[in-house]
């Protein structure tokens, strides 16, 4: 077993397997006093009790509400990255999946639930591709929208918005610590945010250990339109963008956008030490494959002269983990684990 990882599972007292969290709870947590109001991304949304029925729209709000262990509140999900987090799989298949993508508003709502709780702000916002807030709330349908993609970020500029601040896993910790709240599991809440902060800690403390060079640089790919073009890469504030401020990175893209574009000729003067792919199995764009990706960069005749492509510095990334989710956390390791194995001299 790689030694990062063998430190990250002592660490954590964990075997091999993925856990999430503690498996310990606080019995004496506070329980929720109904009616609850909060305020989710600038909108105020009340409960007159748990919600009895959900609809996910965004694999990061599935995830989270099977570790709170209120999966059989979930008629259905939809919005749907990389499979399921293995404990959950028996869970899920249980449950209706809606849509791969994005889910049509009629088939969100003829699942009669009392809340949707959603990953991404452009599905359901303003501008929704599913359907407006306002539009769940004339039928009597609440929405929680997940924080990490709304606090310090703007999605009213297109695309996949722009962050006004560097994103936090508190972000993250927020909204596992109010859907634990509505649905009156506090004690599941408390005890999955420790278990990722203990993994955050652990990533962290392996990376310092690893003598990386000061001016380390990278580049996170998620995805492109189309072979060739101008790819989908991670900008400074983002998720990835913390991954790489915690491991002492730079990332050579500074852009606030979330998933600017920005040309290979670009990318190539900036000749990062490392190329972060996204895995995932979304087939959206040809370059959601992980292969097209490992097959671009080592054939294009830009791309393949860049150090990270000749030395073999292409590590690859649940596409997930690039996302501001818990899954987040696990990428940090992913990306301290990978980078133990590689030589950086110069």
């Amino acid at each position: 077993m790689n030694l990062v990882r063998s430190m990250l599972l002592a660490a954590l007292g964990l075997s091999a397997g993925y856990a999430t969290a503690d498996t310990t709870v606080d019995t004496t947590a506070a329980k929720t006093d109904y009616p609850l109001t909060l305020n989710n991304c600038g909108k105020p949304i009340s409960f007159s009790a748990a919600p009895d029925a959900t609809v996910t729209i965004g694999q990061s709000a599935t995830e989270i509400l099977y570790a709170l262990g209120v999966g059989d509140q979930v008629l259905g999900t939809s919005v749907w990255f990389t499979p399921v987090l293995p404990q959950f799989s028996e869970l899920n298949a249980s449950i209706e999946r809606i849509a791969d993508n994005d889910p049509s508003f009629e088939s969100v709502v003829n699942k009669r639930p009392a809340l949707v709780a959603v990953q991404y702000e452009w599905h359901v916002g303003a501008a929704g591709s599913v359907a407006t807030r306002e539009q769940f709330d004339d039928l009597g349908i609440a929405t929680y929208i997940m924080p990490a993609d709304c606090d310090t970020k703007d999605n009213t500029t297109g695309g996949d918005g722009m962050r006004t601040a560097p994103f936090s896993p508190d972000h993250v910790y927020k909204g596992i610590a109010e859907l634990a709240e509505i649905f009156d599991v506090q004690p599941a809440g408390e005890a999955l945010i420790e278990g990722l902060e203990a993994r955050e800690a652990a990533a962290v403390a392996s990376a310092g250990q690893l003598d990386l060079p000061e001016d380390l640089s990278a580049v996170f790919w998620f995805s492109s339109p189309d072979n060739g073009v101008a790819p989908y890469v991670a900008g400074q504030l983002g998720a990835p963008g913390y991954m790489m401020k915690a491991l002492g990175i730079h990332n050579v893209i500074s852009s606030d956008e979330e998933w600017p574009t920005v040309d290979w000729e670009t990318i190539a003067r900036a000749n990062p030490d490392v190329i972060v792919i996204a895995h995932m199995d979304r087939r959206r764009y040809p370059a959601d494959d992980v292969a097209a990706k490992r097959a671009f960069l080592q054939s294009d005749p830009v791309t393949r002269e860049m150090r990270a492509v000749q030395e073999g510095h292409i590590i690859e990334m649940d596409a997930h983990a690039m996302s501001a989710t818990m899954r987040t956390l696990f990428g940090l390791e992913t990306l301290a684990e990978a980078l133990s194995g590689m030589s950086f001299e110069r």
